[in-house]
């Protein structure tokens, strides 16, 4: 048997935490009839929260993202590094 450590990383977990989050309110404000492209753009842009519907507590969960660090995983994923 091969004893092999696995490497663990904060920023992984994170990144996976903020997909799920953007998943639940893309969800939410699909099913309310919003754009949820447009309202997600909005709120990053302005951090307003009225771009986000209240509906399935998507307002709130959207709050446990900083948008720094949501651009920067944005990026990281579209240039693919």
């Amino acid at each position: 048997m091969i004893d092999k450590t696995m490497p663990f990383s904060l920023k992984d977990e994170r990144e996976n935490e903020m997909k799920e989050i953007l998943t639940t309110v893309y969800g939410a404000l699909k099913e309310k009839g919003y754009n949820p492209i447009n309202q997600l753009v909005g709120y990053i842009l302005s951090e307003d929260p009225t771009y986000i519907t209240t509906y399935n507590n998507a307002r709130s969960l959207i709050r446990h993202i900083d948008r720094d660090e949501l651009l920067q995983a944005m990026v990281k994923n579209y240039l693919g590094s």
